[in-house]
């Protein structure tokens, strides 16, 4: 059996995944981005702490601790899964398959001497 040379579904290019570098580079700026807020509440922490703000110090300190985690679980989570839903290819509405006259049922009696008759043509001898 010979290999198909073709393929019997089509791609759109709308349903492409995104190239891995771009996926990559996506989880990098979003990796960096929550490590910059952890910083600026580590920060925001010692300021509310030397100023004597007491237990709300504590409100920044927590998202400096468990920021990280949640920064590393989302850098590491792979590639972003492949939704279509809300995405629907363009089906055209096309009409039925036109067939011409002649082709479908017959719509009367037959005539004697045309075709598909059934009968022996006949050839003009009385």
């Amino acid at each position: 059996m010979l290999p198909k040379s073709r393929r019997d579904t089509a791609y759109l290019v709308t349903e492409a995944r995104k190239p891995r570098s771009e996926d990559i580079s996506y989880r990098e700026r979003r990796y960096l981005i929550m490590m910059a807020f952890r910083v600026a509440c580590f920060v925001l922490t010692i300021v509310l702490f030397a100023s004597g703000a007491g237990w709300l110090a504590a409100i920044p300190g927590v998202g400096a601790i468990v920021i990280p985690y949640f920064a590393v679980v989302f850098a590491n989570g792979g590639r972003e899964p492949t939704s279509t839903r809300g995405f629907r290819a363009y089906e055209p509405k096309l009409p039925e398959r036109y067939s011409g006259p002649g082709q479908g049922a017959q719509e009367g009696p037959s005539v004697p001497g045309q075709p598909g008759d059934g009968g022996v043509p006949d050839h003009g001898q009385e």
